[in-house]
Formats: structure tokens, C-alpha cells, sequence
């Protein structure tokens, strides 16, 4: 992304995305939440390994999004589905029922995936202004 030899590129004005890319973000979205579903349920079915299972899941869509897209923002759209889906998932209903339990396992997942979410998002790769290398002082 270039800024066109207009000055810096954080001068300039915000765009809207393209319609591909918008599609990509709420598709990422959805994925985001997908996999805070399954890992739900497979982090609590299969004890160390489930949840080792729902981390890396958790991470590869986090940081494949993130590389897809070439932008932070594909990380951050899976990340702000699998949080909101666990969000929904901790509350109870008025029945008494909840999917998490209080157990090691299930704060495990929750902070682990918080944790991950931060790390893929800044290992993303960020907006790169356009033009040659350079080195200072040459």
C-alpha cells in the first residue's frame, strides 16, 4: 500500500474497504467464532490434549488470517468472533445450565486464547509504506 508520493501514509485520510475485503473480515469473523465453539468443546471433552488442540486452532486462525489478509485487521476479525463467542458461551442461562465449567482447563483456554489473540495480533504484519529499501546514513 502506497501512498502515492502524497506524504506520510498516516497522513493520509481512512478508505472504506473493498467489497472482497470486507467479505474476508466477516468471514474471518465467522471462523473466529467457529473455532471458539469447537474449542470449547473439545478443550473440556479431551483434557490436555483438547486443549492444546483448541490453542492451536485457536492461534493458526488468528495468524493465518493475519497473513491472508497482509493487514492486522486479519487477525483482529477472528479474534473479535472468538471472543465474543466465548463471552456468550460463559453466561448462563436462566435454567442453571453453562457450557464452561470452573476448572484449571477451562480458565486455561480462556486467557490462553486472550493471550494468543494479543501475540497474533502484534506479530501480524502491519501496513508497510511502498518504495525502496533504504538504509540511513547512505
Amino acid at each position: 500500500m502506497s501512498s502515492g508520493g502524497r506524504g506520510s501514509m498516516l497522513a493520509q485520510p481512512l478508505q472504506r474497504p473493498s467489497g472482497g475485503r470486507a467479505a474476508a473480515l466477516l468471514g474471518l469473523f465467522v471462523l473466529g467464532a467457529v473455532v471458539a465453539l469447537a474449542g470449547a468443546l473439545v478443550q473440556a471433552g479431551w483434557f490436555p490434549g483438547g486443549l492444546l488442540l483448541a490453542l492451536a486452532g485457536a492461534a493458526g486462525v488468528f495468524l493465518g488470517g493475519a497473513y491472508a489478509l497482509g493487514s492486522r485487521a486479519g487477525a483482529v476479525a477472528p479474534v473479535a468472533g472468538w471472543i465474543i463467542t466465548v463471552i456468550f458461551l460463559t453466561t448462563s442461562r436462566p435454567e442453571g445450565d453453562f457450557l464452561f465449567g470452573a476448572g484449571g482447563g477451562t480458565y486455561l483456554f480462556l486467557l490462553g486464547g486472550m493471550a494468543l489473540a494479543v501475540i497474533c495480533a502484534t506479530l501480524a504484519p502491519g501496513r508497510q509504506p511502498g518504495g525502496d529499501a533504504a538504509r540511513l546514513g547512505k
